[in-house]
């Protein structure tokens, strides 16, 4: 048998699709699994009579493939990524590729780069997403490590990667190091921030407004054909339509307890480390973990009493008010992704290109929409743009879309409906538009308890003061100053 493309370890629900993928689309692939009977059922199965060879050990997997060779890796984050980085060394020579293509976290990818190449060969992390349809379609692939192994890969990934109106496709070159699998990860965590507003907006129409699964399936529908046309619109818009053989609506038999991966998390942990607000992100990952205290939350409910508010408004006004709530909420969640980057990009050295990653994602993954195109054309007028806000056509959307954004806020506050996840992306936009704010008095009280000093506005920025403020203390400031 001829050597193959590419090796894949790994056939889990994304392995097998994209090793299914990359065949449709010309590439031959040796297979492996730790699990024998999963090569078994693959090769007897779907990948039956397929340029998919399969393979029992990693000698034989790195036997069959065509030089340099290029192994991508589908395993859990974590230890087995190492693990499989040991086990692959002793068998490839230098300039071999290796890639994982999980979600690993990207310092492990950073440590990782520096790892392989130190052994002569080349690495790339790269983000992956789409789910099980686009990994079998084409999905949207961040890849970054090694820049020396992406004239290898391209042709691969480009080929097998979604594809916008025009053809491009939904991948390119990230950076050096784990910048891949970061542009993954602040893709992750807006996909939390977009699903946690899309269950607010569930909320609040099923229990402020009363509207049954039918009523909210129609209202998606005409949703997805608009401002928030998009795949986590259009799924909930069929999410809500679907009934199980009795007739019953499934989204109503689901316990409301979501699980994470720990991506978002991630996001809001790295945004705490470079000093960034992701307000909204941090919110839906802390909305996830108040879903998980089902048994404190159902204690609780017989406790603590909410208002006795009904809704007595428009529905049909409500509703609209809460698409464009909806929409200048999102474009907050993707405001604040972009600063992450920028502020990150400086930290680690990338050269991140901002447009092309929201082409990359356009489609393909899981937050693609039709509003990531309008992204791409802010950084092409403004390639230096330091918030989306301030991009003429975003300022211009929030500026419409503010007046029915805080009525959505007023009546959830008034009705006791939680929004967290729409309520701080609002915070967030007062206080970005605000050109003084309190931080002033915590200054002071920071001063006042622990002598750290304070900046003037009557003096030059970089100039720092102390006062003894309750005249029993020294002259005697912290050294240290940290923002």
């Amino acid at each position: 048998m001829e050597k193959c493309d590419i090796g894949l370890i790994g056939l889990a629900v994304m392995g097998e699709n994209l090793v299914l993928n990359m065949e449709r689309n010309g590439f031959s692939a040796a297979v492996y699994n730790r699990t024998a009977s999963r090569v078994d059922n693959f090769i007897g199965g779907r990948a039956g009579g397929k340029r998919i060879r399969g393979c029992y050990s990693i000698e034989e997997l790195v036997s069959c493939l065509i030089r340099p060779r290029k192994v991508m890796m589908l395993v859990k984050a974590g230890r087995p990524v190492d693990d499989f980085i040991e086990m692959l060394i002793p068998h490839l020579e230098p300039g071999d590729i290796i890639i994982d293509g999980g979600n690993s976290h990207f310092p492990d990818t950073i440590r990782r780069t520096a790892y392989v190449e130190a052994k002569g060969l080349l690495y790339i992390g790269t983000g992956v997403s789409g789910g099980e349809e686009g990994a079998l379609n084409g999905p949207s692939i961040m890849p970054g490590g090694s820049e020396k192994a992406w004239p290898e890969v391209k042709p691969i990934f480009q080929a097998i990667a979604a594809k916008v109106e025009d053809g491009t496709p939904c991948c390119e070159w990230v950076g050096a190091g784990g910048a891949g699998h970061f542009v993954k990860m602040v893709h992750n965590g807006i996909e939390y921030g977009d699903m946690q507003m899309i269950t607010e907006t569930y909320q609040l129409m099923k229990y402020g407004l009363a509207l049954d699964n039918e009523a909210m399936h129609r209202v998606f529908a005409r949703w997805n054909e608009g401002v928030l046309d998009s795949y986590l619109i259009e799924i909930t818009r069929d999410i809500l339509g679907y009934r199980d053989e009795k007739g019953r609506y499934v989204l109503d038999l689901i316990l409301d307890t979501a699980g994470q991966k720990g991506t978002g998390k991630w996001t809001a942990m790295e945004a705490l480390n470079q000093g960034q607000p992701l307000t909204l992100i941090g919110e839906a990952v802390f909305a996830r973990c108040l879903s998980a205290l089902k048994e404190e939350r159902t204690a609780a409910s017989r406790e603590l009493p909410g208002p006795a508010a009904r809704f007595e408004g428009s529905a049909d006004e409500l509703v609209q008010d809460l698409e464009q709530a909806l929409y200048a909420a999102k474009i907050i969640s993707y405001a604040q992704g972009y600063q992450l980057m920028r502020a990150a990009a400086a930290d680690y050295g990338w050269k991140l290109n901002y447009g092309g990653i929201a082409l990359m994602w356009r489609g393909g993954c899981i937050i693609r929409s039709v509003f990531l195109g309008k992204i791409k054309e802010a950084f092409e007028r403004n390639p230096a743009l330091v918030n989306l806000l301030l991009d003429p056509f975003f300022k211009e959307e929030v500026k419409k879309a503010v007046p029915a954004w805080r009525r959505v806020v007023t009546a959830a506050v008034q009705l006791g409906i939680p929004v967290p996840a729409i309520s701080a992306a609002l915070a967030y936009y007062d206080g970005y538009r605000s050109e003084r704010l309190p931080a002033n008095l915590l200054q002071a009280q920071r001063d006042y308890f622990g002598a750290h000093t304070y900046e003037r506005v009557d003096k030059p920025r970089g100039e720092f003061f102390h006062t003894n403020w309750t005249g029993r203390g020294g002259n005697t400031s912290a050294s240290a100053y940290i923002v």
